[in-house]
Parts: C-alpha cells; sequence; structure tokens
C-alpha cells in the first residue's frame, strides 16, 4: 500500500512544537521537511522523512533553549511549487532551516533560495552533486548521498567484477543525468564502454521498450539510474522479462524501502551503494527500531530518511551551542567547525563545499536462503572509506573552496 497522505502542494498538518519555556522576545526554530508527499518517491522520502526530523527534535530540541516545530510539504516533484513553498516559508512563515527535498531541480532552486534569504538548506533526498560543485553555496549542506558517490562506486565494484561494459536506463533531469555521467565516467577510467542509454520521465509505468533496447545491446551491466517507484517498476519489469542473469542489474539508487514490493527473488545479485543500512550494527538498529515504531507500516527507514535525522540533529546541536538561526550562513559556518556524530552515520564532517563526510557501504541483495525474513534482504560486502566514497575538494570547482 503507498503512502500518499497529503494533498498536493499544501502544508501538512504535522507541526511537532514541543512544550519548552521561551525566553522573551524569542520565536520557535521551524524546520520545514520539503519533499515528494503524493508521487513516485512519497514512499521513500514523504512521511518517513518528518518522522525521522521529528525524532531529531525529540532528542536534541530540549537543549535549543526555545520550542522547536517541524513543518512539512509536498513540492510534487515540481519546480515552481517547490519554490513557491521554499519562499513562503522563508518570508511569511519563519522557517530557518529546509530539509530533504528529493528532486535535484527542486532541490537547485531550494538552495538558490537559501543564500538569497540567509537561511539554511540541507539536502538529504536530494542527489545531484551540483549542490557542491559549481552551485556550491554558504548556505547549504548536502549530507546522505550525491551521484558522484553512488555513480562512482557502484560503477568500480562491478566492472572489477567483470561488468566491463553497460547500457543506463535514465530518468531524464538533472538526477538521473548526473548519475548516469558519475557511473560512466568511472567505468570509462577502469577500461570499460557505455553502449548507450534511454531516458524516460519522471512517473513512468511501462519500462519495456527500454529494457528492450537494454537487453538489445549486449551489455554486461544495466545502470538503473532512476529513483522511487521508477526504480521498483524497471527491476520488477526486468525481472518479468528475465533479463538477469544473462545481464546485470545495477540499481544506482535502490534503497530498503524498495524491497518489500519487489522481493528478493526478482532481484537476486543486485548491488547497491548506501551511507545507512537498519541492520548495520547496534546503533543503526535502535534508531530504525525507533524509526518503525512511529511509522504506519513498521517500514524501515532508507539511507535518506535516516539522513534527515541526522541532519536535523546536527542542526540543533549547532544551535544549542548558541548559534542564530536567523543567521544561516553562521549556522552552516558553525555547523562545518563542528564534528558530526549520531548513531545513523557515526563520526563524520562537512568539509568547506557543503559536502557531508561518511563512509559508504557496499551492499548486495541476500538469497531468500540467506534471508531471515521481514526486512532481512541486504548483506555489506565492503565498507567504503569516506576519502574514498566522496567526490576529492578540489575536484568539484565550488568557489567556496580556495585553490
Amino acid at each position: 500500500m503507498s503512502l500518499r497522505p497529503l494533498a498536493a502542494g499544501l502544508l501538512a498538518a504535522l507541526a511537532l512544537t514541543l512544550p519548552l519555556p521561551a525566553r522573551a522576545g524569542d520565536r520557535p526554530v521551524r524546520i520545514g521537511v520539503l519533499n515528494d508527499q503524493s508521487g513516485p518517491y512519497a514512499d521513500h522520502q514523504g512521511q518517513g522523512s518528518v518522522i525521522a526530523a521529528r525524532l531529531a527534535v525529540e532528542d536534541f530540541g530540549a537543549k535549543v533553549g526555545r520550542p522547536v516545530e517541524v513543518v512539512a510539504a509536498d513540492h510534487q516533484n515540481k519546480t515552481d511549487i517547490g519554490a513557491a513553498i521554499a519562499r513562503r516559508w522563508y518570508d511569511q512563515d519563519g522557517v530557518d532551516l529546509i530539509v530533504d527535498v528529493p528532486n535535484s531541480a527542486v532541490a537547485l532552486a531550494v538552495s538558490t533560495l537559501a543564500r538569497e534569504k540567509n537561511r539554511v538548506f540541507i539536502g538529504s533526498g536530494a542527489g545531484t552533486a551540483e549542490l557542491t560543485g559549481r552551485q556550491c553555496s554558504p548556505n547549504t549542506i548536502h549530507w546522505t548521498y550525491d551521484t558522484w558517490a553512488l555513480g562512482h562506486g557502484l560503477a568500480k565494484a562491478l566492472v572489477a567484477q567483470g561488468g566491463r561494459s553497460w547500457y543506463f536506463i535514465t530518468a531524464d533531469y538533472t538526477f538521473g543525468k548526473d548519475l548516469e555521467a558519475s557511473a560512466a565516467e568511472e567505468v570509462a577510467a577502469a577500461g570499460g564502454s557505455v553502449k548507450g542509454s534511454a531516458r524516460h520521465p519522471i512517473g513512468s509505468s511501462d519500462f519495456s521498450s527500454y529494457l528492450l533496447q537494454a537487453q538489445a545491446s549486449g551489455a554486461d551491466v544495466i545502470g538503473v539510474a532512476n529513483a522511487g517507484d521508477d526504480t521498483s517498476n524497471t527491476l520488477k519489469q526486468a525481472s518479468e522479462f528475465g533479463i538477469a542473469p544473462a545481464q546485470r542489474l545495477a540499481g544506482l539508487i535502490l534503497n530498503v524501502t524498495h524491497m518489500p514490493a519487489l522481493g528478493l527473488k526478482a532481484t537476486q545479485g543486485v548491488h547497491i551503494v548506501t551511507g545507512y543500512y537498519w541492520d548495520t550494527d547496534e546503533g543503526t538498529r535502535a534508531f530504525a527500531a525507533r524509526y518503525a515504531a512511529r511509522h504506519p507500516r513498521r517500514a524501515m527507514p532508507n539511507d535518506m530518511q535516516a539522513g534527515v535525522y541526522s541532519a536535523v540533529a546536527h542542526y540543533l546541536k549547532t544551535l544549542a551551542a548558541g548559534t542564530d538561526p536567523a543567521d544561516g550562513r553562521a549556522v552552516v559556518a558553525a555547523m562545518k567547525a563542528m564534528p558530526t556524530d549520531d548513531p545513523v552515520f557515526g563520526k563524520g564532517s562537512i568539509r568547506a563545499d557543503g559536502r557531508k563526510l561518511h563512509p559508504m557501504h557496499l551492499l548486495v541483495t541476500k538469497t531468500e536462503a540467506e534471508s531471515k525474513g521481514g526486512w532481512d534482504f541486504f548483506r555489506i560486502v565492503r565498507t567504503i572509506p569516506a576519502d574514498e566514497a566522496w567526490r576529492p575538494l578540489a575536484a568539484g570547482g565550488c568557489p567556496l573552496v580556495k585553490s
């Protein structure tokens, strides 16, 4: 059952205000979760990201010394709607931080607004590496993942396993194109080749023609460079076509929330790269248990939802240290200066370009015999250290980075 609980484009009735005594003249700190609440990414961010933000406020909001509120809205994967909501939040509603924002085109627009209004934007669901590249901003932090890390990390692993020729099925917007380009760059660097790509609009339901093109290419690997329900539909139809094991499938942004609908039989041997998997250690399992207890379907969090928790937690720690939430640049500078540490990603840091650094994990789907059932879908093949996982600082072209 899909979770589509909010009317498109409207603020959700999801505000959480902690009953803290406010000092005279203090206004609440307001955190806006902006994402897809009704479309192809709704199950993969949506309400789950709001739950994660609330958990962070419960854990760290009391130390801020003033009320903390969480509000949410649906950007419908439309740049104009997302930008209008962000502008209203910043200008009229006193929102200090906007977080999550899957859909890279919307994320880039919100990043521009945050800089203009001197507020804070933290992308957890956003993918494009341009947020820490040429379009980096002193008001923006990119938290959970990016297209460079996923594309390079997964392509490197699969080329090493013999997947030397690739064909891509790609979402036709900034995120998909960036993801394809990152993977293709790594394939070429390792001496492999790209045999072609097929691009599709967001929210497609029929991937048969794209899969037939990929199958006809004879490529060793079919790189699935889309997200949300598009990824689920691509992989489900690939299974129906019997594409594997003759050709391997690379879920460039597959995550645990896709898996109940897909099942292990349809995803055998599929590798992913992610910064968070719920069954990694005691800390990740404890967070996942708390999250699942709040979720209407008792779902486990994916990396982007866990990233919202981590990002909001670090933001609130910075405010608790005395930084004024009204000065977005000062808040981001303080967040960069403070080491990150939480049960989701462990210890980490934030670079000058706004890139949050933490290890990434190469995972592979378990066999049906290996799985214990429930949400037990993946095993960790390798942990990729942070200095290897992310694009080198000097390579992104961020104007904030001194040469």
